[in-house]
């Protein structure tokens, strides 16, 4: 089994590809960016043959809603579905092989099963996907294809805070219609999405 230096210090730049310098340049950024962060952390999940890697794990430990009391009574009048919260969400971030080219973009997914197959909460927000085969899916609607994933982890996290969130049908459009719904028929009128978040 092959083994990799752990650190991004341990790599020189020089001595990389073009595609394997980009991907240092991002682990370096991240890592910076959560060295001293409680409430975000990440490992690397899997490298490529250069020890770079290509899936990192995202754990933030934020209080966020992570569903509703009455799921199958979603969206129906005269019924109040108050949220329900988690403080701790897994997200996967992939790199498919032609990262960062413009037809290969990194993949944001919040777990939604664990190791065992067993279901743990996931984020109910308009712009992750709750309900389908996607579910966990991230809708970042990046302003340019060269965002860092340190960009990008740090807007999830004003996400699960609903410092920010996309759910009134025009373009962007929400990535979950069911839960831009709530949102926008529950969530905003009773408040329910301003809760106690913490800044980040």
């Amino acid at each position: 089994m092959q083994t990799y230096p752990m650190n991004w210090q341990d790599y020189s730049p020089q001595l990389l590809s073009g595609r394997n310098r980009r991907l240092l340049h991002e682990w370096s950024q991240l890592d910076r960016a959560l060295e001293h962060r409680k409430e975000i952390g990440y490992q690397v999940s899997r490298r490529n043959e250069q020890g770079m890697p290509t899936t990192y794990l995202i754990t933030y430990r934020i209080r966020s809603i992570c569903g509703v009391e009455q799921l199958e009574q979603l969206n129906e009048p005269n019924i109040n579905n108050k949220p329900v919260f988690a403080s701790c969400f897994v997200m996967r971030i992939s790199l498919p092989e032609n990262y960062p080219c413009v037809d290969a973009p990194a993949e944001f997914y919040f777990q939604t099963h664990d190791q065992d197959g067993k279901a743990i909460p996931h984020p109910w927000h308009p712009n992750i996907r709750y309900f389908g085969d996607f579910a966990g899916r991230v809708c970042l609607n990046t302003p340019d294809t060269y965002s860092s994933l340190a960009w990008c982890v740090e807007r999830i996290g004003h996400y699960l805070s609903y410092d920010r969130y996309h759910a009134t049908q025009e373009p962007p459009y929400p990535e979950d219609l069911k839960v831009a719904e709530w949102v926008v028929r529950q969530g905003e009128p009773h408040g329910w999405i301003y809760f106690d978040q913490q800044p980040l």
